[in-house]
């Protein structure tokens, strides 16, 4: 492979993350120059950040040369995306391994882009201060310098797993619903910041028993101001009612009041009149970033559409997910009717994969996003919302002030899973089981504050290695469900036409 190495820095599309993880990129490139160097290579660094797709293509496409993406903090997959697709030349994406800026977040979504475009990429990794010191991170470094690629470990990849007869009777009972009605989803909006992964469309959608029916979220501007404010106020009485704490007029959060709380639920309410409207099964909302500077986060009416105890709620969640990515709605409201015909609680929590550290002897995933998460997490209680806390979203991604959904998830068995598209374009669903675990309150805090302490917290084992999630893993997004339906989960994603594709330390017979 040739010598000289192009660095390029994916940026955020908005200034002001940019701006603070400045400091992290010049850590983390100083430090990828020095690995590289030490290897006899010769890097040279990219103008940038790159904050828009043009930027990409422009700063990017004419370079023939070796390429590597360094990850330090939320960057849409465009902005890699856009200037390297229909080019062969080796590409690395690297991260420092830090869940203070989401880096290895942003490295994970533009992975998954990449593949469902037909662009080859390696990945790579390190939480050392001194890249060189880290043995195994230059071993793949190395071996990426010298062949354009990094040949990862698949142990932990299965394609076959004996299904219980039970699980296949109960997986072909909830595939027949779906055949006697498809599923629709209504789409307010197209996937935000860039997550290329996110969106299927119809030609995938419709073999899968799915449908999509879109309405531009700019309709909610008018929405919101149709629904009356008696049915809001009953709203805010549910909520508090059912155990909701609301952390008003803290310190940097002086302007979120009742009142933002209760715009927020104006919004919850029109959203559920639209999917009455559309009779929709399930939702994906955009939100980010067309109505960033219009409206509250809708991370608080995410929350309780995706909880039992809801406002004008029939007793079950209404599967939403938030940034409109259907490669998690479709496993979610899967995994929701399979939860119920199994007779558990049909929740399933909505989360990005954040970061991870070592505790009493095995690797734990902090699993935290803004929005979607589901009360039932917090208290394993289909009838309350007690555990729920409602922080102001941070105003430096947040304009407007509007609240989160947050708690700490409950220990137990959990059932995850992902969807996302391979080369050819073709399904592939992700199972995978594992457990949410209890901390010590001192170390969630610790691991809680070194991420975002606004947003709901889950650590949680996935039941295979790091090194396996971060090299192999197609999302930055999970779907987590409590209970056991594994099985059942891979028999119905094979009926429905999906490669199904199992994580799992053990061997499956």
């Amino acid at each position: 492979m040739a010598s000289k190495v192009a660095v390029f820095w994916p940026g955020d599309y908005r200034s002001k993350p940019n701006e603070w993880a400045r400091p992290q990129f010049e850590e983390a490139r100083a430090r990828l120059f020095a690995a590289l160097q030490s290897l006899g290579r010769v890097p040279y660094l990219v103008e940038g950040p790159l904050t828009r797709p043009g930027e990409a293509i422009e700063r990017l496409g004419p370079i023939d040369d070796p390429m590597i993406g360094l990850f330090v903090h939320w960057a849409y997959a465009p902005h890699t995306v856009d200037g390297v697709v229909g080019k062969s030349n080796p590409l690395l994406l690297a991260s420092n391994f830090s869940g203070t800026w989401p880096g290895l977040v942003a490295l994970l979504n533009t992975a998954a882009s990449l593949e469902s475009v037909g662009r080859a990429a390696s990945r790579i990794w390190t939480d050392a201060d001194d890249w060189t010191a880290d043995r195994s991170f230059m071993d793949r470094l190395a071996e990426w310098c010298e062949t354009g690629r990094i040949e990862e470990n698949c142990s932990e990849l299965h394609d076959h797993c004996t299904i219980p007869d039970a699980a296949e009777t109960l997986a072909h009972r909830v595939l027949d619903g779906i055949h006697a009605r498809r599923v629709l989803a209504l789409m307010l909006g197209d996937t935000s910041m860039g997550m290329i992964n996110g969106y299927f469309g119809p030609r995938v959608l419709a073999p899968l028993g799915f449908s999509e029916h879109k309405v531009d979220q700019a309709w909610l501007l008018e929405r919101v101001g149709l629904v009356d404010d008696r049915r809001v106020e009953d709203a805010f009485r549910f909520v508090t009612d059912r155990g909701v704490t609301f952390h008003w007029g803290e310190p940097d959060a002086e302007d979120f009041t009742e009142a933002a709380t209760r715009e927020q639920l104006r919004g919850y309410l029109a959203v559920l009149d639209l999917a009455r409207e559309f009779q929709a099964d399930c939702i994906g909302w955009q939100y980010q970033l067309g109505l960033l500077k219009l409206l509250p986060p809708s991370d608080f009416a995410e929350g309780l559409l995706n909880s039992h105890a809801r406002p004008e709620g029939d007793g079950h969640p209404l599967i939403t997910a938030t940034e409109a990515d259907q490669g998690n709605l479709v496993p979610m409201e899967l995994m929701k009717r399979l939860l119920e015909a199994k007779g558990l609680p049909g929740a399933v929590m909505f989360h990005d994969v954040r970061w991870g550290a070592e505790h009493d002897g095995r690797f734990l995933w902090v699993l935290l996003n803004s929005g979607s998460c589901s009360a039932f997490a917090f208290n394993l209680d289909v009838d309350s919302l007690a555990g729920v806390h409602s922080y102001r979203q941070p105003s430096g991604y947040f304009p407007v002030p509007g609240g989160t959904f947050a708690g700490v998830s409950q220990p137990g068995k959990i059932t995850w899973s992902r969807a996302w598209l391979d080369r050819q374009g073709q399904p592939v669903l992700d199972v995978g089981r594992g457990e949410s675990v209890a901390l010590p309150e001192q170390v969630r805090e610790s691991w809680w504050r070194g991420t975002t302490r606004q947003w709901p917290f889950m650590a949680a084992d996935l039941g295979c290695s790091k090194e396996t999630i971060m090299a192999h893993y197609m999302s930055n997004h999970v779907a987590v469900a409590y209970g056991d339906i594994f099985a059942e989960l891979i028999a119905l994603g094979r009926a429905m036409g999906f490669r199904v594709r199992i994580l799992a330390r053990d061997h499956l017979s």
